[in-house]
């Protein structure tokens, strides 16, 4: 039969995955820092977000390295009993090694890692399934971008064109000489509540943030004792967040590390 000249559709973006490649590649690694670095730190993320994650990273680039990949390679790597365990005690590492963490290898000592991330808590926009840490109602009247979380003066009146979306989302919104107007206060959500997509486009929408990224040490492991320490009261078993606890990690399917140098 001759060939079909019939017009296909190639997906540019399909790629082959590397799983076994990549797993070996982060167990190989993970194995080669220990012996370069004084301190091995597990950590836990709340609220996870790539790029506070790529700012943590930044900060620590000149004497530490970090990663965030697949808990039993890491694991495997630092060895899942004495007899495997490339340096004593590494093992005892690895029960902390649970839900969305990972490991930074560094040259700082513990009391400048724990004050660091201590005082990292930037905020960012709460995601569907998280409970809300306030409640937020939109104003009547006309609104404003920031629907009354800072003072008029300061504000900008809602364009017009947002008016559609508003209405989609359940707001009954309507405009009056080109300004977006409610006839009385919409609640949004209330203190507790499960955020749903549609809370959450709004909240994003005003402005208003719920979610507190943070790192937070579970534990570390100091090459010149010998010796491991467990933080007190640091989480386990896939970190927390503000309400039910919901976390969601946004590394790829085939992203096994997360260097950080």
């Amino acid at each position: 039969m001759p060939k079909s000249k019939r017009a296909k559709v190639v997906h540019l973006t399909k790629t082959a995955k590397k799983g076994k490649e990549l797993t070996l590649r982060l167990y190989a690694n993970v194995r080669e820092c220990i012996p370069q670095y004084p301190y091995i730190y597990v950590f836990s993320v709340e609220n996870m977000r790539n790029n506070y994650l790529k700012d943590v990273r930044t900060e620590l680039a000149s004497d530490s390295r970090i990663f965030f990949g697949k808990t039993r390679v890491m694991a495997k790597a630092l060895g899942d009993s004495p007899s495997t365990e490339p340096y004593p005690s590494t093992s005892l590492l690895s029960a902390h090694l649970t839900g969305p963490c990972g490991l930074v290898f560094s040259h700082r000592d513990p009391q400048a890692i724990l004050s660091y991330f201590s005082a990292f808590h930037p905020l960012s926009y709460a995601r569907a399934g998280i409970r809300s840490t306030r409640s937020f109602t939109l104003p009547a009247g006309t609104l404003y971008t920031r629907a009354g979380e800072i003072p008029e003066s300061e504000d900008v009146p809602l364009a017009h064109s947002i008016e559609p979306t508003l209405r989609k989302l359940g707001v009954p919104t309507k405009l009056v000489k080109g300004r977006v107007e409610l006839d009385e206060p919409f609640e949004v959500c209330k203190e507790g509540d499960v955020l749903g997509s549609g809370q959450t486009t709004l909240l994003k929408m005003f402005g208003v943030t719920m979610a507190e990224f943070g790192v937070e040490v579970r534990a570390w492991w100091v090459k010149e004792t010998g010796q491991m320490e467990v933080v007190e009261g640091a989480m386990e078993g896939g970190g927390r967040t503000k309400g039910n606890g919901a976390l969601e990690v946004e590394m790829g399917a085939d992203d096994e590390e997360f260097p950080g140098s």
